[in-house]
């Protein structure tokens, strides 16, 4: 399975080197850009639940905005950092456009739509893999205050293979509400005029979303999350984030462990 992962990869590479082969050929006028990330996770929390049950995590991904198209992929593993959990090993490879509506309005929203596809390369087939459709709705200006941003995601998830058994239980909806807030503080670094803290909030409805056919989910409210971020800009397009998180669960169907806390550590190549 190891074989999947590195052809999955160089598939991707080659995607990204042809297209941009083909801006060269065709003379668009936008560039490539893209940004590389490497994030440490004290534990892996994906929309409520523990993934690899309290044991710590490395996500690895590429994101690739294509020549300022709207269009963009992106590929993101997630991988536990203990043994026991090889067969949990995720990709997820997304296909997304994003664009912006009503741009001179207060009601001036940012949207992106996206496929993704969900991919366990450890194991021998494809019955856990999954596929998503998805929208987020987010909404800058509405507010009237500066940095304070709600959002709305609606997701649609199922089994990549119809009439899998079980297929039911890991399929369904979910509808998620954010709001974040850009809170700036007096730097501690004599060259920063100010240091940005990123407040995040979300409050997310489970409408049948389960990445494991092994049980079935409640449809209720499930669970918020509450937590804060910030950027060091380290220089060479290279950024450093530390993060620390929250989650109150509010349905042990998704989380029986109920509440959690951890912590991230990311670090970003832009070019």
């Amino acid at each position: 399975m190891k074989h999947v992962v590195f052809l999955s990869t160089v598939a991707f590479l080659l995607v990204a080197t042809g297209l941009t082969q083909a801006q060269e050929m065709s003379g668009m006028k936008g560039e490539l850009h893209g940004v590389v990330d490497v994030t440490y996770q004290s534990k892996y929390i994906w929309r409520g639940f523990d993934v690899y049950a309290d044991k710590s995590a490395v996500q690895a991904s590429v994101d690739l905005d294509l020549f300022q198209t709207g269009f963009g992929i992106s590929a993101v593993g997630h991988r536990a950092n203990s043994s026991g959990f090889e067969a949990g090993e995720r990709w997820d490879y997304t296909l997304y456009y994003q664009n912006t509506l009503f741009g001179d309005e207060l009601y001036a929203t940012n949207y992106r739509v996206g496929w993704v596809y969900y991919n366990y390369p450890q194991l021998a087939t494809k019955v856990a893999d999954l596929q998503e459709m998805h929208a987020i709705l987010s909404c800058p200006k509405i507010l009237q205050v500066k940095g304070l941003v709600p959002t709305y995601v609606l997701v649609k998830l199922w089994p990549s293979e119809s009439g899998m058994a079980g297929g039911g239980l890991a399929s369904g909806y979910a509808h998620i509400f954010m709001l974040d807030y850009a809170l700036p503080m007096p730097s501690l670094f004599p060259d920063v005029p100010e240091q940005i803290f990123n407040l995040h909030s979300e409050v997310v409805y489970n409408d049948g979303v389960n990445p494991s056919m092994a049980a079935r989910v409640d449809r209720d409210w499930s669970n918020a999350v509450f937590g804060v971020s910030t950027d060091f800009d380290l220089g060479y397009n290279i950024t450093l984030t530390p993060g620390v998180y929250h989650q109150i669960t509010m349905d042990n169907s998704v989380n029986a462990d109920d509440d959690e806390t951890w912590a991230t550590l990311s670090a970003k190549y832009a070019f």
